[in-house]
């Protein structure tokens, strides 16, 4: 089937406004999050209903192209990178809260519903979606699955995860299967392969419905802001505090650059000369949260905190909130482009690990301004450069580069929550052997054994389903000019 056979069969399935083919317009959807990286679809289709998006599938499976689902399109990893002659599958118009049913805490979603819209559907009732990436306002609860996102809260409450419990997915073939239970009765028996398909980042198919977990609001809420002289004095106390036996709902660290970022943003009034603040937040029974507030105070003051501000409201702890989550954006105010790192390290090493970076961006001429969940060690360094400046660029993702090896140095991750997609897929040989990245495989042929669902992410190199010893032959993500060869 042709390009133009192909957009007309697109048309008949979601009406020639649910298609885009001219150019100008593809363009708005050459990149996600991550604008290193730009693609430009040959068509792009917007469904509307689980029934549209499982026909877009099943016409590109018989008409032989590969395709990429895309939600908000926030992803800072490349994930929805569309492939040159393929068909980008844009879910954002699927965003119905199909049911709320608070007797068993959950709803049913579409994939393009925000994340955010999910707690403000629920919030008047008591209950809350506790998921919540930095972007959750414009996210979306299909691009949260694909990725097992996290948020500032993931310490306590976990990742997307453990907050799915069911999926309708169209597999690469266009058949539509159910994942999980039904919400009610307790998960059924047998191979989890719903957990497999969290976090495949859009390789295994495509969703179309999402049962959430919802939870009850906690009857108390405490959060305090704690300066430090510097990373290494934050980070003691929040080795401190887990050590302690406290799981707090979350444990966030900014450094100098960072807070300077964010206090030409929002202004929370950061405490002059810090070197580093912690936001501490911690929710539970009334009882148990005042007595854990009190011994968090004394274990920051222990580890050399020159500053406690304690929010005395709900304004004031959304303003400590509105700094952390505006981090990242707010990084322009300070440079030109910076880049968004993502990886992991054991809480013990924070320390060493941020004074390492410190001193691989003064090698390089660079700096870094880290903001990160502190509580479970997933660092989120941003690079800072300015693409004007030749040799600035390479040098800043060289630097991105040093940073992910430093991590797998210290025992950690090349991503907690960001993902693989196209850009780190480079390093995954460095974090797991090659039968490793043979069995992750057999996963995916699994269920997409033409390879032609989201193809050139998260594995390092093109492999073939089955593939036998013999001449080689040109996996479709190379047709698409999307793949690299390593």
């Amino acid at each position: 089937m042709d390009r133009e056979a192909l957009i007309h069969r697109l048309e008949e399935i979601t009406g020639p406004q649910g298609v885009i083919s001219e150019r100008n317009q593809l363009r708005t959807y050459e990149c996600d999050g991550l604008a290193n990286f730009r693609v430009v679809p040959s068509v792009v289709v917007l469904p509307e209903t689980a029934d549209q998006a499982q026909a877009a599938v099943r016409a590109c499976h018989e008409a032989g192209v590969p395709f990429v689902a895309r939600g908000s399109g926030t992803g800072l990893s490349g994930g929805a990178l569309p492939v040159s002659d393929g068909v980008l599958i844009v879910l954002a118009r699927m965003r119905r809260i199909l049911e709320v049913d608070l007797d068993n805490q959950r709803a049913v979603v579409e994939p393009g519903v925000l994340n955010l819209q999910v707690t403000k559907e629920v919030a008047g009732d008591g209950f809350y979606y506790a998921p919540d990436p930095s972007s959750q306002q414009v996210c979306s609860i299909g691009g949260n699955v694909a990725e097992n996102s996290g948020g500032a809260h993931c310490l306590k409450y976990g990742f997307t995860t453990n907050h799915v419990t069911a999926c309708e997915v169209v597999l690469p073939d266009g058949e539509l299967v159910h994942l999980g239970g039904n919400g009610k009765a307790p998960d059924p028996p047998g191979y989890d392969l719903l957990g497999a398909f969290v976090g495949s980042e859009g390789t295994l198919g495509i969703t179309t419905t999402v049962t959430l977990r919802l939870l009850r609001k906690p009857e108390a809420v405490r959060t305090l802001l704690a300066a430090f002289e510097s990373t290494d004095h934050a980070g003691d106390a929040v080795s401190k505090i887990i050590g302690a036996g406290i799981v707090p709902a979350a444990i966030e660290m900014m450094d100098a650059l960072a807070m300077e970022a964010a206090e030409a943003a929002v202004h929370v009034h950061y405490p002059e000369g810090a070197g580093a603040v912690l936001v501490v937040e911690l929710d539970g029974p009334a009882a148990e949260v005042e007595h854990q507030f009190e011994e968090v105070e004394r274990l920051c003051r222990e580890a050399g905190s020159t500053t406690i501000q304690i929010a005395e409201d709900d304004d004031q702890r959304a303003l400590f909130w509105k700094g952390r989550k505006s981090a990242f954006a707010a990084v322009g105010r300070i440079s030109p482009d910076y880049y968004v790192q993502d990886g992991v390290i054991p809480r013990t090493a924070l320390p060493e690990v941020l004074r390492k970076i410190n001193d691989l961006a003064g090698e390089r001429g660079l700096r870094v301004a880290n903001v990160f969940h502190a509580g479970d060690g997933n660092l989120h360094p941003l690079v800072l450069f300015d693409g004007d400046v030749e040799g600035q660029e390479q040098r800043a993702e060289e630097l991105a580069a040093e940073i992910l090896y430093t991590c797998l140095e210290h025992g950690g991750s090349i991503t907690g929550e960001h993902g693989v997609g196209f850009d780190k897929k480079q390093y995954l040989p460095k974090q797991f052997s090659a039968e490793d990245l043979d069995t992750m495989q057999l996963v995916r042929c699994a269920f997409d054994p033409d390879g032609r669902s989201n193809p050139g992410k998260v594995f390092p190199t093109p492999r073939l389903c089955g593939e036998r010893p013999g001449p080689r032959r040109v996996h479709p993500a190379e047709q698409a000019g999307l793949a690299e060869v390593f």
